[in-house]
């Protein structure tokens, strides 16, 4: 298989970014997109809305529902999936693309923060999960797809940003378990991480601005590294730590360039591999 037509994505985070890249990935192929996520109103900071990112897939010749939630709250993902099952009539992939970042050290990390990283991250991840399984079980060929890194318990990973990173991790380690759990329904639980910085929102906002996005590589390499996971055989292909660039060379692609900010640079790596 090798099109994602007519499949239903559930996208958390979908409004702009890594999880928008994503669902117009998808929608080429004519697929339809669930757009998950909070932000209704035009942000000062940040681009896009729900609305703005369903006429994207709209116009990339997908179907688009988009639904205002904040994935901490669980009756809020409940509601959720039921649209998405009444208007599709199922779910065939879900993608974890919601998270919160702080980089920041244990002195500098209010509780606050901490709650919402983790609530977001590793609490989201498992509530849109087991949300989505009941109805997952039920497709053809289910993937849940997390952006989160390859397991990795070195203390030089943990050391800069302790919160964040153990609800990053926290993610990973829910696709690590559920894996083995639904392989039995043979539903695929597979993580994904770029290889390098991505030029995302944010980064432009916490992670360096204007300087690191021009090091960067597009959304669009994400998205691409995605729909070669998501079309793959679900009971063949679980329970990896994907990283973009090493997918899509497997896939047989050799120019990475087209995925450049500033053509002809060499890209920052991420801080997590």
């Amino acid at each position: 298989m090798t099109t994602l037509q007519g499949k239903t994505l559930f996208i958390t985070g979908a409004s702009r970014g890594i999880g928008k890249a994503i669902a117009l990935r998808a929608a080429r192929d004519g697929a339809n997109i669930v757009i998950v996520a909070k932000t209704t109103e035009p942000h000062p900071k940040l681009p896009g809305t729900i609305y703005t990112a369903a006429e994207e897939v709209e116009a990339a010749g997908g179907k688009a529902l988009a639904l205002p939630v904040d994935i901490r709250f669980e009756e809020q993902v409940v509601a959720a999936v039921a649209q998405a099952v009444e208007r599709f009539g199922g779910i065939d992939v879900l993608v974890n693309n919601a998270s919160a970042i702080s980089l920041t050290g244990t002195l500098d990390t209010p509780m606050k923060r901490f709650d919402l990283m983790h609530q977001i991250n590793t609490r989201g991840t498992f509530l849109c999960s087991q949300a989505c399984i009941p109805h997952l079980k039920n497709a053809a060929n289910p993937h849940i797809l997390t952006l989160s890194p390859p397991l990795n318990i070195e203390a030089r990973w943990f050391a800069p940003h302790v919160a964040y990173s153990i609800a990053k991790f926290g993610m990973s380690l829910c696709a690590l378990g559920m894996a083995e759990e639904l392989r039995p329904l043979g539903i695929a639980v597979n993580t994904l991480w770029p290889r390098t910085v991505i030029a995302t929102a944010a980064v432009q906002n916490l992670l360096g601005g204007d300087e690191v996005i021009r090091q960067s590589r597009t959304p669009e390499i994400m998205a691409d590294a995605a729909h070669v996971i998501l079309t793959r055989s679900s009971r063949e292909c679980t329970g990896n730590f994907f990283v973009d660039e090493d997918v899509l060379r497997q896939e047989g692609v050799t120019d990475f360039e087209k995925y450049l900010v500033t053509p002809g640079t060499t890209p920052l790596p991420d801080f997590f591999l």
